[in-house]
Formats: structure tokens, C-alpha cells, sequence
């Protein structure tokens, strides 16, 4: 199997749908593979459900979308036992969480016990309702996507919860050239996406990730990396043992996109702003943000060591 020609295939597809966001799309493709659960942060209107919609279609996964108010209740996502007179028993009714691609929509406008209520089923792909725990599907993925805290009725993610998500990405405003198209097709040329990778070729992607080879050099320059955020005062805190494995495992996936089976620098470059920035926590002296951090890691650290 040509995997980079299938992530071709898949990009391609998705793009139909979102116009002018390749690198995101390559991104969110890239979180999948590597298992991992995507946060997207953006205003209203900037295509996060479109996203993740288009994703289930060309990857042939079930789909399923809850709306996350602030009177949601972890049964309403989870499931519930109900009593059935007839027979006298409980039988139990799944919650929309059983599913392979869940959308959890405006995470941050519910409770945090709410919210909590996917933690286990995110990293466990698993849940325990009333005592039993059921398996999810596999493969399971969740795509959360929150508006900017700055918004009234939001709720933020504690740092515990936004560890879990594996990359959290902002798509943006399209390009003039992107935007100018979309309003010149008609709503009768946007046909429903062709799934153009099999559950096969999923699997096997997958699979390959974990042969790709990382040299020592590269883990040194991982390494370089995480100690830089333990150490400048510009970081509040810094990346956890967690975080140097998500850098790796994405690495390793962007790899197998590119039909290589080993990582090269460029290779942690390009996934380390998805990968820590929604992990990196500025001092109280530093004025920057997440990404700001990021390019300070890119700026100082050096791919070989001096």
C-alpha cells in the first residue's frame, strides 16, 4: 500500500469541504492515526463541525454529534439503565459516546462534570456506567471543538483535560481565493464525500507507526526540547513525560503520512505547535502565549547540539 498516495486520496476528499485548509486537514488526519483526540478552538462559523463530519465520511467511521450545553448530564452522553416493567429488568441504552468519531460540540459552555465525563472513554476507549464497563468501537476518535474563553458562558478546560486531547488546532479565516470559491459554487456542486480509505488501510497505517525508527540524534533533540520548557523562566510549566510521548507519536505518524519509516527533525517541527501548544503554560512574567512558546522552542533549541 502506498500510504502517502491514500493521504493524498483523503486530503483531497476532505478539501472538497473545507476549502483552503490542507495543512489542518494533513493535521487532523495525522491525530487520528497516531490515536489521538483533537481539540479545535476557533469562533463559531469556521468549519469545525464541517471538519469533522468530512473526516467520518472519507474515513468510512460512524458518526455522531452531542451539543454540550450547560445543562447536559454525563447519562446524556454516557448512556442509561431503564427499567423495563414487562420483564422486570434494566436494560441498558448506549449514549451517543458509542460511536467511532464523536463530535463533542462546544466542550467548554458544560460543567466540568460534564465534561469529565468523556476522560475515561478518551483514554481508556472505554466507559463505566452504573458499575459495568463497555468497550467503545474501534477505532475511536473524539473531536471537541470550544469557542475562545473570552466568550460569555464558557466553561475552560482544567490542564488535566486538555492533556488528553492530542492536538488542538485553530482553522482560521480561508484564504480571499478559498473564500471568493465558496461563494461562487452552488449548494447543488457540494455532493456527500466518497469514503476513499478502507477500516484496512486504516488499521494498517496505524500498525506502521510503531516501526518507524527515531535515531538517537533525534530523541536528543526531543529531549532538548522538553528541557527547555522545564527549564526557561518564560514557562509556567513544563512539558510532562505525557507530552515528550505525543511529540514522538505524532512525529512518527507524520512520518508514515510521508512514506518514510524513520523521523527526521522537520518532522517534530511540524507537529510541535499542534502538539504543545495547548500544553505550554506561560509565567507570570511572560507576556506570550501558547504559540508564542512554541516559537521560542523553535528559535532556541537547536537540531544539533552545539
Amino acid at each position: 500500500m502506498h500510504i502517502q498516495g491514500v493521504i493524498d486520496k483523503a486530503v483531497a476528499e476532505v478539501g472538497q469541504m473545507l476549502l483552503g485548509k490542507e495543512p489542518q486537514i494533513r493535521l487532523a488526519l495525522c491525530c487520528l492515526f497516531a490515536r489521538g483526540h483533537l481539540l479545535l478552538e476557533d469562533l463559531p462559523g469556521m468549519g469545525k463541525t464541517t471538519l469533522s463530519h468530512a473526516l467520518a465520511d472519507v474515513l468510512g467511521l460512524s458518526w455522531k454529534r452531542v451539543q454540550f450545553t450547560s445543562d447536559l448530564l454525563p447519562a446524556d452522553i454516557l448512556g442509561v439503565s431503564v427499567y423495563n416493567r414487562d420483564d422486570a429488568s434494566f436494560s441498558f441504552h448506549p449514549g451517543p459516546v458509542f460511536t467511532q468519531l464523536l463530535l463533542a460540540d462546544e466542550i467548554n459552555r458544560t460543567t466540568p462534570r460534564t465534561q469529565s465525563a468523556l476522560l475515561e472513554a478518551m483514554a481508556e476507549g472505554q466507559v463505566t456506567v452504573e458499575g459495568e464497563t463497555r468497550p467503545l468501537p474501534e477505532p475511536f476518535f473524539v473531536i471537541a471543538t470550544q469557542n475562545p474563553i473570552h466568550q460569555s458562558g464558557t466553561y475552560p478546560l482544567p490542564e488535566s483535560q486538555l492533556d488528553r486531547f492530542l492536538m488542538r488546532l485553530e482553522l482560521g479565516y480561508p484564504h480571499p481565493q478559498a473564500e471568493r470559491e465558496m461563494f461562487q459554487r452552488n449548494a447543488a456542486e457540494v455532493q456527500s464525500l466518497t469514503q476513499v480509505v478502507s477500516p484496512e488501510q486504516l488499521t494498517a497505517i496505524r500498525e506502521a507507526v510503531a516501526n518507524v525508527h527515531a535515531s538517537d540524534n533525534l530523541l536528543d533533540y526531543l529531549q532538548r526540547l522538553l528541557a527547555y520548557t522545564r527549564q526557561s523562566p518564560e514557562f509556567e510549566v513544563g512539558l510532562s513525560p505525557r507530552g515528550g510521548l505525543a511529540l514522538l507519536d505524532s512525529a512518527r505518524t507524520w512520518a508514515v503520512m510521508h512514506d518514510r519509516g524513520h523521523v527526521v527533525p522537520e518532522d517534530l517541527q511540524m507537529v510541535l505547535p499542534a502538539v504543545a501548544g495547548h500544553r505550554l503554560v506561560p509565567s507570570g512574567d511572560y507576556a506570550g502565549d501558547g504559540a508564542a512558546l512554541v516559537d521560542l522552542m523553535l528559535r532556541n533549541v537547536d537540531v544539533i547540539r552545539n
